[in-house]
């Protein structure tokens, strides 16, 4: 997969369910980003559309409310997080009515006790396995006691570890903040041990969305490589990576091959604009007005063209076609301007 595999005059073409990530796709905080939600309304206007979180610390009730407050409409059913899928992969793990040490908010607790578990706080109360998932009130004391419940290393008869995502960062109205796989880390540092991990970018979280709205055809719009488009590029769907928020033009270029989005956007408007296909000439890449090539150890702008994202798809496609590591590459900053909006 990668941008311009297929010939759509927009990335909706041929598309009948669309799933979106939440942070840094439809809001950041608790306000929407610009053109978000007209745009995801328009979309649903013809196709099924839901939308899928690694974001553990609410419930899919309080997100569908969320989103509806936005302006959107979405029923609970509408939204799959990464507690769910935790669940469904702890269930192959340890059934039901185990006990689970939840470190993370209401969202990973309520999953926990709908799939019948027993919810502890403490590791003093013997758990059969450790849950973890993002909250914004969760303390030293949590991760305390998740790293007293696992202190014996798996193969020696310690209980499973699971992860709802392994988000480094996220984005909030005022920047950027440490993510799950932040405190997750510090779990790490202090046991030893790696958790398995349930949310994007691992195929069971799409397989649930996929399972459950069907579908023919399915895209994915995300903000993150390694998360979001991985994990749709190992699920086998079509994806689209949103400058609105945690990745940026630079991190598009250097994109390995399995991270690579199916469509970069500016903003969520371009769902519904022509997507212009590239075109191929003497070892150039053009899009729209914009021409770029690696000439050697140069990445050469031959045009640039009126539009900076259509230069920057120039410039991505050029440079993953070229199979040259772009930290060998020279990269003139113009390519990797960021005029586009970020939280």
């Amino acid at each position: 997969m990668g941008l311009f595999a297929k010939k759509h005059p927009t990335p909706l073409d041929g598309i009948d369910v669309v799933l979106a990530d939440l942070d840094g796709v439809v809001y950041a905080g608790p306000s929407a980003l610009p053109y978000a939600v007209d745009s995801l309304n328009a979309v649903a206007t013809g196709r099924r559309l839901g939308y899928i979180t690694n974001n553990a610390s609410r419930t899919d009730a309080s997100v569908a409310e969320h989103l509806t407050e936005l302006g959107l409409t979405v029923a609970p059913r509408e939204v799959v997080t990464s507690p769910q899928a935790a669940m469904r992969l702890l269930s192959t793990m340890v059934p039901a009515p185990a006990t689970l040490l939840i470190v993370g908010g209401e969202g990973l607790v309520v999953e926990a006790e709908k799939a019948g578990y027993t919810v502890t706080r403490s590791a003093e109360d013997a758990p059969d396995a450790v849950v973890q998932g993002f909250a914004p009130d969760v303390a030293w004391t949590d991760l305390a006691e998740a790293a007293f419940a696992l202190k014996l290393p798996e193969e020696e008869g310690g209980i499973p570890w699971i992860a709802t995502n392994n988000d480094w960062t996220i984005p909030r109205e005022r920047g950027i903040a440490p993510g799950n796989g932040t405190l997750v880390s510090a779990v790490h540092t202090a046991v030893g041990r790696l958790a398995t991990v349930a949310g994007k970018p691992e195929v069971p979280i799409f397989e649930e969305a996929i399972a459950r709205f069907g579908g023919r055809r399915t895209l994915f719009i995300g903000d993150r490589l390694d998360t979001d488009i991985l994990g749709a590029n190992r699920a086998g769907i079509d994806s689209i990576l949103v400058l609105t928020g945690i990745d940026r033009p630079k991190h598009v270029l250097a994109a390995p091959e399995g991270s690579r989005p199916t469509f970069v956007l500016s903003d969520l408007r371009e769902l519904h604009a022509p997507y212009p296909q590239a075109v191929r000439t003497d070892g150039a890449v053009t899009v729209g007005g914009a021409t770029v090539r690696v000439n050697g150890g140069d990445v050469e702008i031959l045009a640039e063209g009126t539009s900076q994202i259509e230069l920057l798809r120039a410039g991505a496609l050029a440079i993953w076609e070229s199979g040259t590591p772009i930290f060998v590459l020279r990269v003139p900053e113009r390519l990797y301007e960021d005029p586009f909006h970020r939280p």
